[in-house]
């Protein structure tokens, strides 16, 4: 895979513009590229977090670094900042991520009944939109995409090739959703009468605000009455289920293939390892954090570190996880433990009787 390149070179004296920081070297130095430090490239920009990279970069070959702290050993020319990865991030934003310009309506478009579309739209072919939709302006739908009746799209959204957003769904502004994800489809829920499931009508709506992400192939259930609603600032990697009215606070990040039962409320900058669960109507307090692989099966209070199956204290958890690995061992000591007691059962039984055999024989 080719490096991200610009047709002209950048100076670090435009890099520092962007960045902060303070500059250590040649601010005339060119940069046309992005890459990481084991990826050489004499006419790139890379980044260092801390002094283990910082020791990696001395036989780095690339055109300067963002870094932590000033390393004068290293003749790389430098721009110290207080968080390299983020400056990085916003190098690739403001320079090497090209924002097409609009490309208006296809006529493959298929569209309903006093549908709504903001200014310098880009609607590709084979998109879907259902009566009374409404699009906000500079939105991108790429061939594939259905917008169900009475949803709304916010400003700036980028909905990518083959997301669907059932109807009466809400997105805000800045939402980008990645392929395959499904927002708004039923609730997962039945009534058992007789022996049969008899379905219960999903009749609420899913609602995410401003500046969320949504992975590709990520599933938000409506609600069966109200929304399920996913806060502001929020990134969702693939393969999530979000379940029907479900509540997931501002800027949370939830990793690939965690899956949120029903009714359940999430705080704040909270953050969810990839394939936990968690069931249903429980509160998660503000800025939790659950470990990959957990089973959430109780609510958690705010500021909580947690793992495991059930999920409990990071701490314990851990202790635990530890003593599964000496089980082999400590089942064998167990069994030569037993192998002692039975032994010394017998002998204290066999002292026992002689002991009364001696008795009778002095009587």
């Amino acid at each position: 895979m080719s490096r991200p390149q610009l047709p002209t070179p950048l100076t670090l004296a435009q890099i520092h513009e962007v960045v902060g920081g303070t500059v250590h070297g040649d601010l005339q130095t060119q940069v046309s590229a992005l890459t990481s430090l084991g990826q050489a490239n004499s006419c790139a920009l890379s980044f260092v977090t801390n002094d283990k990279m910082a020791k990696a970069a001395a036989h780095a070959q690339v055109a300067a670094l963002l870094i932590h702290r000033h390393q004068p050993d290293l003749a790389i020319p430098q721009i110290v900042v207080d968080n390299p990865m983020l400056a990085f991030a916003r190098v690739a934003q403001r320079f090497f991520v090209q924002t097409p310009p609009p490309r208006g309506i296809a006529d493959q478009v298929m569209q309903g009944v006093d549908v709504r579309i903001g200014s310098d739209p880009s609607i590709w072919p084979f998109v879907t939109l259902g009566d009374r939709v409404t699009i906000g302006n500079r939105v991108t739908l790429y061939p594939g995409v259905f917008v169900g009746s009475d949803s709304t799209i916010g400003d700036d959204c980028v909905l990518y090739p083959n997301v669907v957003v059932r109807e009466g769904c809400c997105l805000g502004a800045r939402v980008i959703v990645h392929s395959g994800t499904v927002i708004g489809a039923d609730g997962f829920g039945y009534v058992q009468h007789q022996g049969r499931h008899h379905k219960i009508p999903q009749l609420g709506n899913v609602v995410i605000e401003d500046d969320v992400e949504l992975g590709a192939n990520v599933t938000i259930d409506r609600a069966t009455f109200g929304h399920t609603l996913v806060k502001q600032g929020t990134k969702v990697d693939n393969l999530v289920q979000i379940a029907h009215n479900v509540t997931v606070g501002e800027h949370c990040i939830l990793v690939a293939q965690v899956g949120i039962a029903g009714s359940t409320t999430i705080g704040r900058y909270v953050m969810i390892g990839g394939q936990a669960g968690l069931a249903d109507h429980l509160t998660i307090g503000d800025q939790v954090m659950i470990a990959a692989k957990s089973g959430v099966n109780r609510s958690i209070e705010a500021n909580q570190i947690v793992g495991g199956i059930p999920a409990m204290p990071r701490e314990k958890a851990l202790r635990i996880q530890g003593g599964i690995f000496q089980l082999p061992e400590t089942r064998e000591t167990v069994r030569k433990l037993e192998e002692r007691v039975t032994a010394l059962e017998r002998q204290a039984s066999t002292s026992s009787r002689r002991t009364a055999t001696a008795k009778k024989r002095r009587s």
